[in-house]
C-alpha cells in the first residue's frame, strides 16, 4: 500500500510584522503590583468564606462545603471560558482589565453582607436561624462576580505578564523567567498574609473590616493595572486553540468512511513558516483523527499549500497538535481525582481545628481555624528549594537525566503521597475525636459542638504531608501539561488544568452529598459528617478518599505507562513524514 503525503510550505513572501514595543522591566511595577494586591484580595477573600459561611450566615457544614465547592469549582471552570475569550475576540488586556472591575465588585458585595445587618442573618443565640432567600440572592450574586473575575483573570495573568518581554532575544527571555519567579513569589507572599493577618482580622476581631481590607487591596489592583495602560504590549487576539481541535473533529468525522491505509491515499502535510509550533512525527497512535488529512477531489488546496476549508481537510501536523491535547485527557482525569485528597484538606481540616485546641500555649492566643492551610504552602514553599538544589542533582547522577526524574514519574510520586495524605489525616481525626470523648472539652464551638483538648499542632502533620504531595504532584501536572501542549496552546494549557481542578471541586462536593445521605440523618450517631464532628465519623470519611487515591495510583500507573511524550519518535511505529521513505509501507510524493 502506498500512503501519500502532499507536503508544501508557505512561498516565504509574507508581509513582515512590526515589532512591539517591548518595555520589559519598565512594565513590571505595574504588572507585579497588580498582581500583588489582586492576589491579596482574592485570597483574602476566598481562604475564610467556608468559616464566614457556617458563622456569619448560619448554614449548615454539608451547605457551606458543598457551596465552596461549586464556587471553586465554576471558578476554575470558567477560565476555557476566558481564555476563550481572550484568545479570540479581545486579547488578554481587555479580558484582565474587565475581570479585574467585576473581582472588586464581587468582593465589594461580600463585604456589604457583612457590614449591614439586614443583609446576613441575626447571630446564634439559643437557636441559629439561616439565610433568607433575598440575604442569600445578595450573596451569591457577589459569587458571581468573583466568579466573571477568577474566569478573566486566572488564564491571561501569567501570559499577559510575559507578553511584555521580547521572547527572541536572550534578555526578554531572562525577564520572562525573572517575571515567573516574582509571580510566584508574590503568590506566596499574599497567601502568607491571607492565612494570617487578613484571616485573623476577619475572625477575631471584625468580619466587616476584615472583608473590606481585602476589597481595598483589589481596588488598589485595578488602579495600578489601568495606570501601566500606555506602556504595555497589547498582544492581538490571533484565535482559539479551541476552534483547531473541532475543526480535526469535525473533518475527522465526515471522513469517517474513509481508511487511510488504502492504496493511494494522499494526506496534506502543511506547516506555516511563521508557526511557533514544533514540526511533530506522524504518530499511529489515535490514527482514527489521520483521516481528517485525508485528500479527496472535493478538497480545495491554496497556493501556499494550506487548506482552503479546515473544517474538511486538515494538516497531518495540525492533527498531531490536536493529538498532544487528547493524549493528556487520562492524565487529566488522574489530575482530578488527586485534588479530591488536596480539596478535603482545604475544607474539612478548618471544621476540625474549630473542635480542636487552637491556642498558643502559654498565651491565650488562639489561631484561626482557615490559618492551619498556611502550613501547607510552607511545607510546599521550604520543599522546592530542597527538591531542586539537594535531591534532583542527586537523582541526576543516578538516571543521567536532567530533571532526575521524568515528569510522569515526579507526578506519581506525588499521588503516592496522597494516599498517606489521606491516612494521616485519618488518624489524627480519630484522636481528635477519642479526646473529646474520653478528657474534658475545653468549650463550645458556635453551631458545631464540644471543642477537644486535643491541641492544633497535631493538623499540622496532615497538612504538611499535603504540601509535599502538591510539590510533588501539582507542580508536576502544571509542568506537564505546559510542555506537552502544542506551543501556541499554552494558555489554553493553563486553563484545562483549571478545568480539572474544577472537576475535583464538583466530585468532592457530590461524594461528601452522597456520603451524607448515605450514613444517616445530620446529627445522627452513624452520620460520617454530622454537624458536630464528634458525633461524626470524619475519619471514616478520610478512609474512603484513602481507597479513591489507591484507586487513582493504579489508575495513573496504567495511563502514564501508555502516554508518549510530544516529540517523541523513538518508537519505530511512529516517525517524522519526512522520514517515511524509509518504511516500505509509505512513501512521499
Amino acid at each position: 500500500m502506498a500512503l501519500k503525503v502532499e507536503d508544501k510550505m508557505i512561498d516565504g513572501d509574507d508581509q513582515k510584522v512590526e515589532e512591539p514595543n517591548y518595555r520589559g522591566v519598565k512594565a513590571m511595577p505595574f504588572v507585579i503590583g497588580n498582581e500583588t494586591f489582586e492576589k491579596l484580595g482574592t485570597i483574602g477573600t476566598s481562604t475564610n468564606l467556608l468559616v464566614y459561611l457556617t458563622t456569619v450566615f448560619n448554614m449548615k457544614s454539608i451547605g457551606a462545603t458543598n457551596l465552596i465547592y461549586i464556587f471553586n469549582g465554576t471558578c476554575n471552570f470558567g477560565t476555557l471560558a476566558g481564555a476563550f475569550l481572550a484568545d479570540t475576540y479581545f486579547g488578554r488586556y481587555k479580558v484582565l482589565g474587565t475581570a479585574s472591575i467585576s473581582s472588586f465588585l464581587g468582593m465589594l458585595v461580600l463585604t456589604l453582607t457583612a457590614a449591614v445587618k439586614t443583609l446576613h442573618p441575626p447571630h446564634c443565640e439559643d437557636t441559629c436561624i439561616g439565610p433568607s432567600p433575598w440575604q442569600m440572592a445578595f450573596l451569591l450574586t457577589g459569587f458571581i462576580f468573583l466568579i466573571i473575575g477568577a474566569s478573566g483573570i486566572r488564564p491571561c495573568n501569567l501570559a499577559f505578564g510575559a507578553d511584555q518581554f521580547n521572547p527572541k532575544t536572550e534578555s526578554g527571555q531572562r525577564g520572562i523567567a525573572s517575571f515567573f519567579n516574582w509571580y510566584y513569589f508574590t503568590f506566596t507572599f499574599a497567601m502568607m498574609v491571607s492565612l494570617t493577618i487578613i484571616v485573623y482580622v476577619q475572625s477575631d476581631v471584625n468580619w466587616a473590616i476584615g472583608l473590606a481590607i481585602p476589597t481595598f487591596l483589589m481596588f488598589l489592583s485595578c488602579f495600578v493595572f489601568f495606570v501601566g495602560t500606555r506602556i504595555y504590549v497589547r498582544v492581538p487576539p490571533e484565535g482559539s486553540p479551541l476552534t483547531s481541535i473541532f475543526q480535526v473533529i469535525v473533518a475527522m468525522v465526515k471522513k469517517r468512511k474513509l481508511v487511510v491505509e488504502e492504496p493511494a491515499v494522499t494526506l496534506l502535510d502543511h506547516v506555516p513558516t511563521k508557526s511557533i509550533n514544533m514540526k511533530l512525527p506522524y504518530t499511529k497512535q489515535l490514527r482514527f483523527l489521520n483521516k481528517a488529512a485525508i485528500i479527496t477531489p472535493d478538497d480545495k488546496i491554496n497556493p501556499d499549500g494550506s487548506s482552503s476549508n479546515r473544517w474538511t481537510l486538515c494538516s497531518i501536523q495540525q492533527i498531531e497538535e490536536v493529538k498532544c491535547v487528547i493524549k493528556t485527557v487520562p492524565i487529566w482525569i488522574s489530575c482530578v481525582l488527586y485534588n479530591v485528597s488536596l480539596n478535603q484538606m482545604q475544607t474539612y481540616t478548618v471544621f476540625q481545628a474549630l473542635q480542636s485546641d487552637r491556642r498558643l500555649k502559654p498565651s491565650s492566643f488562639e489561631v484561626p481555624a482557615a490559618s492551619y492551610t498556611v502550613f501547607q504552602m510552607l511545607a510546599l514553599t521550604i520543599w522546592i528549594p530542597i527538591y531542586d538544589q539537594v535531591i534532583v542533582p542527586c537523582l541526576r547522577k543516578i538516571t543521567n537525566k536532567r530533571q532526575g526524574i521524568s515528569l510522569l514519574q515526579r507526578i506519581g510520586v506525588g499521588m503516592g503521597i496522597a494516599v498517606f495524605t489521606m491516612l494521616v489525616a485519618a488518624l489524627v481525626e480519630t484522636k481528635r475525636r477519642d479526646i473529646a470523648h474520653s478528657e474534658p472539652t475545653i468549650g463550645f464551638a458556635k453551631g458545631k459542638g464540644a471543642i477537644s483538648s486535643m491541641s492544633g499542632y497535631w493538623l499540622i502533620l496532615q497538612m504538611t504531608v499535603a504540601g509535599l504531595s502538591e510539590g510533588f504532584a501539582v507542580i508536576g501536572f502544571v509542568e506537564f501539561f505546559y510542555k506537552q501542549f502544542p506551543e501556541n496552546m499554552k494558555s489554553f494549557a493553563g486553563s484545562f488544568l483549571f478545568c480539572g481542578m474544577a472537576m475535583s471541586s464538583y466530585l468532592s462536593s457530590f461524594l461528601i452529598t452522597m456520603v451524607h445521605r448515605a450514613t444517616g440523618v445530620d446529627g445522627g450517631s452513624k452520620n460520617w459528617l454530622a454537624q458536630d464532628l464528634n458525633e461524626a465519623k470524619l475519619d471514616y470519611y478520610y478512609y474512603l478518599c484513602t481507597g479513591l487515591e489507591v484507586f487513582n495510583f493504579v489508575y495513573y500507573l496504567m495511563v502514564a505507562k501508555w502516554y508518549k511524550y510530544k516529540g517523541d519518535g523513538d518508537d519505530s511505529a511512529d516517525v517524522a513524514l519526512e522520514d517515511m521513505t524509509n518504511h516500505n509501507h509509505k512513501h512521499i510524493v
